[in-house]
């Protein structure tokens, strides 16, 4: 009983301490809103994508909980704005959704004889657990789905504690143009089995994508897993994308949300600036030429454009000073920002792209045992990311993404390490320099066994304040505003391809392993991407998928 009342409380001071936190941190989003954006649309609270006006909601009334989720109405929607479904949340986490509510543009040219929102005609009832309340089914829960006009589309359910179908004025539905497909994301919950609820996001994401996630729920009810979510969420028709941040106003993003990047105290490979990695030797390399050629203030004899083709590649200096500009130069380093508009332009991503002249050998771990390789995941030039995602609706800071690799994951803001007001902490690998948000030892592998790389990640005196030193080098949406730097056109690889067999190096650390480990490990290891296995230098930013495309998760 004391260990149950211990944990209780236990839980209350935490979630609490995270409220506060949470709050401090909106307090000071509302400072900066009122200061800075003047410009645009950003900030403004309202968003017009084309016939439609949207606004963000994040009070919710609590409607029904049930088998560890909760579902919500929006509360204190703005006079003229209409509801386009409920939200849902694990119980588990800090309440932290939105949903969007729309509204007719009264400004907006009409390219359709018919309004864009319309009433449901009627609603189904999709799934209840009346069953479970034969004496009072006042207390049970019920997902609605409403039944729209020809040509329209429900965007979202509603639920209801209760059998009493909804009134017809709770919910709008959209006009089937004003629409874009939407796929399951994440699971929600599992209700007995016979109900899996999802969060849902836009089938087409990144810079080129007009999908905005609604922030309703996706209830499926059979035991067919498809992918393509069967409601969709709104579509920007706007082309101006007006709600995005101007310069100035980008500048203050990155100066109040910036982070600060700590490197592992024992980090040998630091990184630098683009420009001092040039400065310091480093040489353009040509296939079938014995020599390489400096590279210019700025990347201007760099090919620019086309593919990575193998005919061009960046190496470091041939001579006594590749040592020293293999473990960079901090004091030069600078974080390279690329601005875009995510989520239909109702979101900006801003994704600070961090540069080391190398990347370290791995180190890789078998139960409580570590050892350090000397080959396996080392290479010339290494770029490494993260990226803030900023509310267009508020100029709040929605999550970090901190990349790990060939993959990554978002980070809610509330869940973040904070240094100082509102700048979140961005953990660095050592030797290889995949990002987190907080410190400790990561695998990449097998957590259950123990088996896998090792991702060391601690704060120390080697950091870098991406607020006051960060470089703009692209936002194409704003035209010429950013010009882009010389390398930035450059696609082909930052480091030379060297061919050798480290594969064995990590056979040869296994075959020490106990029979019952080995093959268990050798499995684990060979699931690990191939590019761990040779020294082949990266692509640089613009010519990764995440350029224009959305975070690989």
């Amino acid at each position: 009983m004391c260990k149950t009342m211990y944990l209780f409380f236990k839980l209350i001071v935490v979630c609490f301490a995270k409220y506060i936190c949470f709050a401090e941190h909106l307090d000071l989003v509302v400072t900066l809103s009122g200061n800075y954006f003047t410009g645009r649309d950003f900030a403004k609270g309202v968003i017009c994508i084309g016939e439609l006006d949207i606004a963000n909601i994040t009070q919710f009334r609590n409607i029904w909980s049930y088998s560890g989720a909760t579902f919500y109405e929006p509360e204190e929607v703005p006079d003229g704005f209409h509801c386009l479904g409920h939200y849902a949340q694990q119980n588990d986490r800090l309440l932290q959704g939105s949903l969007v509510v729309a509204r007719e543009a009264a400004s907006c040219q009409l390219i359709n004889s018919r309004p864009a929102l319309e009433k449901p005609l009627d609603y189904t009832l999709v799934w209840t657990n009346a069953g479970v309340y034969e004496d009072d089914n006042s207390e049970c829960g019920c997902f609605w789905l409403p039944s729209p006009p020809e040509g329209y589309e429900a965007l979202g359910y509603v639920v209801t504690r209760g059998p009493k179908k909804p009134s017809l004025e709770a919910v709008r539905c959209v006009r089937q143009d004003l629409t874009d497909p939407c796929e399951n994301f994440r699971s929600v919950v599992n209700v007995e089995r016979t109900c899996q609820v999802w969060k849902t996001r836009p089938c087409h994401r990144g810079t080129a994508g007009r999908g905005i996630p609604a922030g309703t729920f996706f209830c499926e009810t059979n035991s067919v897993n498809s992918q393509e979510s069967g409601i969709p969420c709104l579509k920007n028709c706007d082309p101006n994308l007006r709600a995005m941040p101007d310069l100035e106003q980008i500048h203050a993003l990155i100066k109040h949300y910036g982070p600060t990047v700590f490197f592992h105290p024992q980090e040998k490979y630091l990184p630098s600036s683009v420009s001092w990695f040039f400065e310091n030797g480093a040489t353009l390399n040509k296939k079938d030429m014995k020599m390489g050629d400096p590279i210019l203030a700025g990347g201007s004899n760099l090919p620019a454009g086309g593919t990575n083709d193998g005919e061009y590649w960046i190496d470091l200096p041939d001579d006594d000073t590749c040592e020293f500009v293999k473990v960079g130069n901090l004091k030069s380093a600078e974080l390279y920002a690329h601005v875009k508009p995510a989520h239909g332009g109702t979101f900006t991503d801003i994704a600070m792209w961090v540069f080391c002249p190398f990347n370290g050998p791995a180190m890789i771990k078998v139960g409580l045992a570590s050892f350090a390789l000397q080959k396996v995941g080392r290479h010339t030039g290494d770029w490494e990311h993260f990226t803030l995602r900023i509310s267009n609706f508020s100029g709040e800071l929605s999550s970090v993404y901190y990349s790990e690799h060939s993959g990554g994951g978002w980070v809610d803001a509330c869940d973040l390490e904070f240094i100082s007001g509102n700048k979140a902490i961005v953990y660095s690998s050592r030797n290889g320099h995949a990002s987190y948000a907080h410190p400790g030892c990561y695998l990449q592998g097998s957590e259950n066994l123990g088996v896998g790389l090792r991702n060391d990640v601690a704060r120390s005196d080697l950091s870098i304040d991406s607020s006051t030193r960060y470089k703009i080098i692209s936002a194409e949406y704003l035209g010429d505003a950013v010009a882009e730097p010389c390398w930035l056109q450059y696609m082909r690889e930052w480091g030379p391809t060297v061919t050798y067999n480290s594969r064995s190096e990590v056979d040869t650390v296994l075959s020490f392993l106990p029979f019952f480990l080995r093959f268990t490990a050798e499995a684990i290891f060979d699931s690990l991407p191939a590019e761990l296995y040779e020294e082949e230098g990266p692509t640089g930013p613009k010519e990764k998928n995440n350029w224009d495309g959305d975070e690989r998760c």
